[in-house]
């Protein structure tokens, strides 16, 4: 598919006619009303049940843009802003590349637009407001005071447009002690928590083989932002989505603080095991290894009776959650003896069979393989300038009325500036020039 073909789907996307949140009225306490509206037409939510919102994104690397893809997938315009000449680090970042392209940027840029600003010059600055006075959402990622720095704080840009809604993604947050600190994804990982139960017990703390951190902070701001345009909806006003690494690492910790608070109890590494929760583990078979988790008495019965030794269930040992934790190491080693004798094949069938959850550990190619994978299109083929067919994960989660999906390729550096500046902004050709000499844009 040609780039041409690209921009049109684009170019309808964004010219879904934009819903007015003010049809939202209030009754009474408790009670809303919606009015009729033919803007809320099925039809123009075609892009995904964000389309008629624009998104304006700062952010760089990964905390901030992939908050921004999310909002994409689901139909959102979002308009990346990036530096002349320079662009998101990200477009050349990746553990692997093809052409010499990266191979990260396809999936965090999808669905994106993608223009320049020269964010630290007062005309730059000036686009930028015009920009939000036209969008719901400016999405950034920079350290707390960057955007107050340029005079693009909340109190300026929400007088020019109080119904927006400003994402600030960060390392701790805009506020606190430590909130004008540089604060990357690792940091948050490990003062969340994270980093230190994560691993081998005999070895430093681990970290995870992806960027965790960076992408829950995305995550939490996108809830946040979709929580806030529910507020803004019934009340008009938009308001800040302050969403810090740490603190959403932090809320992925379970019991960790609560352990601690009540029984002065410290979790440590436990490598592939979680203690007491028995059995749940990896058990090598004839040919590779299999995932069983069957640490539940119900499904603990049915393993026992898939392994032709249903008194295990009754096995004062093995009975309860609470003997099989106790007993895990010598569980373990009684599942794994049985586990020896079948293929792979054979352990995933009896499991299925006696509906005790199993399954593979996959890497890339076991996941383009597998036969559920393919039936729900959880990776999709998609067309790309660079690259052809590029396989790549796809929208989740799955909506029955109005599905996200992936209506266009990452953009070149730049690539919408004529129709944001020009068809968006209204600039005349020569001031647009203009500005492109000063490198402005």
């Amino acid at each position: 598919m040609k780039m041409a073909q690209y921009a049109s789907k684009a170019m309808n996307a964004a010219s879904q006619p934009r819903l007015d949140p003010r049809a939202h009225g209030r009754v009474k306490p408790g009670l809303f009303f919606v009015q009729v509206n033919p803007m809320t037409s099925p039809a123009n939510f075609k892009a995904g049940p964000l389309a008629g919102l624009r998104v304006i994104e700062l952010g760089t690397l990964l905390a901030g843009p992939f908050c921004g893809q999310l909002l994409g997938d689901f139909g959102a315009e979002v308009i990346k802003v990036e530096p002349p000449g320079q662009g998101d680090p990200m477009r050349v970042w990746g553990r692997e590349k093809a052409q010499g392209k990266s191979l990260w940027w396809p999936v965090v840029a999808r669905n994106k637009k993608a223009i320049t600003l020269d964010l630290r010059q007062v005309e730059g600055q000036q686009i930028l407001k015009d920009l939000v006075a036209k969008s719901d959402f400016l999405l950034e990622n920079f350290r707390p005071g960057t955007m107050e720095k340029w005079g693009l704080g909340w109190e300026q840009l929400s007088a020019i447009n109080p119904r927006l809604i400003m994402i600030r993604v960060s390392g701790f947050g805009q506020t606190g002690p430590y909130s004008k600190q540089a604060g990357f994804g690792a940091i948050g990982e490990a003062m969340g928590g994270l980093r230190y139960v994560v691993g081998d017990p005999t070895t430093p703390p681990s970290r995870m083989g992806i960027s965790i951190g960076d992408s829950l902070a995305a995550t939490f701001a996108c809830i946040g932002a979709l929580a806030a345009l529910h507020h803004r909806d019934v009340t008009g006003r938009g308001q800040v989505v302050d969403s810090a690494i740490y603190e959403a690492v932090l809320n992925m910790m379970e019991s960790l603080v609560t352990e601690y608070d009540k029984a002065n109890f410290i979790r440590e590494r436990t490598g592939a095991i979680l203690p007491n929760v028995a059995p749940s583990n990896v058990y090598r078979t004839k040919d590779a290894m299999v995932l069983i988790a069957a640490n539940q008495d119900t499904v603990f019965a049915r393993l026992a009776e898939a392994m032709g030794q249903p008194e295990l269930a009754t096995n004062p040992k093995y009975s309860s959650h609470g003997t099989r934790g106790a007993n895990q190491v010598e569980l373990d080693a009684l599942v794994e003896r049985w586990t020896q004798t079948l293929t792979t094949r054979e352990a995933l069938d009896a499991m299925d069979k006696f509906g005790v959850p199993a399954g593979l550990i996959y890497r890339a190619p076991e996941m383009l393989d597998d036969p559920h994978f393919k039936a729900r299109a959880a990776i999709v083929s998609v067309p790309h300038p660079d690259f052809g067919e590029l396989r790549m994960q796809n929208v989740a989660p799955k909506l029955s009325e109005t599905p996200g999906s992936i209506r266009s390729p990452s953009p070149e550096l730049g690539q919408h500036n004529e129709e944001i500046y020009q068809r968006l902004l209204g600039f005349a050709k020569d001031q647009y020039e203009r500005m492109k000499a000063q490198k402005v844009i």
